[in-house]
């Protein structure tokens, strides 16, 4: 599966998810695109999905009729991200098309603590 790393995704997180073709948005020139046209880039160069640490993303993209797909992290900091590298590659495995999906890394969502889920 080929990834796109949006440029909120810690870098390292790269070498644990050795099953996938992963590439970081800085390494294709697009590190100042915004969401949606980070996403029309990565659609149209072939990417299955996307992965970012903006929580935030999955309101403000449809992905109806999408060719790629999107996975979102509760948080993007390497020292809590790292814990939950089973739960992202998950998500990257089984996410569809047009599909987004969350990985909760253990953070604060309003006021309580998320579960570990996907």
């Amino acid at each position: 599966m080929k990834v796109l790393f949006d440029h909120n995704v810690p870098e390292p997180l790269a070498r644990l998810l050795e099953a996938h073709d992963i590439k970081l948005a800085d390494e294709m020139g697009w590190a100042r695109l915004k969401s949606g046209a980070l996403l029309a880039h990565a659609e149209q160069a072939g990417f299955d999905s996307l992965l970012s640490g903006d929580k935030t993303i999955r309101h403000e993209q449809n992905m109806k009729g999408r060719r790629i797909a999107m996975v979102y992290m509760s948080d993007n900091h390497w020292r809590i991200v790292r814990g939950y590298v089973p739960e992202i590659q998950k998500a990257l495995d089984t996410v569809r098309p047009g599909e987004v999906r969350a990985v909760f890394c253990g953070t604060f969502i309003r006021g309580k603590p998320s579960r570990r889920t996907q």
